[in-house]
């Protein structure tokens, strides 16, 4: 089942509704940002529209932070973000109305933080399909750094978990970077210890695990990328240690 539930247009705004994915239908405008306010934890958070719409406006208002949405973000936000061809302008318009808004997006991070406060991996896959975003067209700029890092720390991670997720998903390349932050090691750590840090990342991003657990499929592509990266950082370990 896909991320997204359907969107389409609705009398009280762009609602989102119907069976495209795993989501049920509700409406995202005012009556969204009431239930908000009100608060309460769906029985499923992963099926819920909220966590749908919230990955909408966190990905829009990521594309503008540093002033201008450039088609490569887009590109790249449809890349993370799959919809049928029949949806994707009504995708479209919700995407442009959630980065068009005056306000901030610090309530929509701190829902996800609500919504799945005891499954940081999602939270984690979805700050890599942001920084894929912000990387789309470039760099990663200073702007957009501010706004993931502070994503970030809404989502409830700290300065040394959100660094491990840059140097997973920031896109440098790792020969320029620290492989024990991939890892979350740390360098006075025996080698046998990161090893052992190394298996047991291996084995919690493996798909069949991920698709057990309930992660959508476009965050699926992401556990692939991090797994490369926590190889890549564990045969570079491996090689500076003269381990086997």
């Amino acid at each position: 089942m896909s991320i997204w539930g359907k969107v389409v247009g609705g009398a009280a705004g762009l609602a989102l509704g119907g069976p495209l994915g795993a989501f049920s239908g509700a409406v995202f405008g005012p009556a969204f940002d009431e239930r908000r306010e009100q608060g309460g934890a769906p029985a499923d958070p992963l099926r819920d529209v909220a966590f749908t719409a919230d990955c909408i406006v966190l990905s829009a208002k990521l594309a503008k932070s540093d002033g201008e949405v450039t088609p490569p973000e887009v590109l790249a936000f449809r890349e993370r973000f799959h919809a049928a061809p029949e949806e994707l302008a009504s995708v479209a318009r919700l995407f442009d109305q959630a980065r068009r808004a005056a306000h901030g997006y610090e309530p929509y991070a701190r829902q996800i933080g609500k919504l799945l406060h005891d499954r940081p991996d999602v939270m984690e896959k979805l700050l890599g399909a942001l920084f894929h975003i912000a990387r789309a067209d470039g760099a990663v700029t200073a702007e957009e750094l501010v706004y993931l890092e502070t994503v970030a720390a809404l989502f409830g991670f700290g300065p040394t978990e959100f660094a491990r997720i840059r140097a997973t998903y920031g896109g440098a390349a790792l020969a320029a970077g620290d492989p024990y932050a991939v890892l979350g090691a740390a360098r006075a750590m025996a080698t046998d210890e990161i090893k052992a840090l190394w298996r047991k990342s291996i084995a919690e991003n493996h798909p069949d695990r991920l698709t057990a657990q309930g992660l959508p499929p476009e965050f699926l592509a992401l556990a692939t990328e991090k797994a490369a990266r926590l190889n890549e950082a564990w045969d570079r370990i491996k090689r500076e240690r003269g381990a086997a």
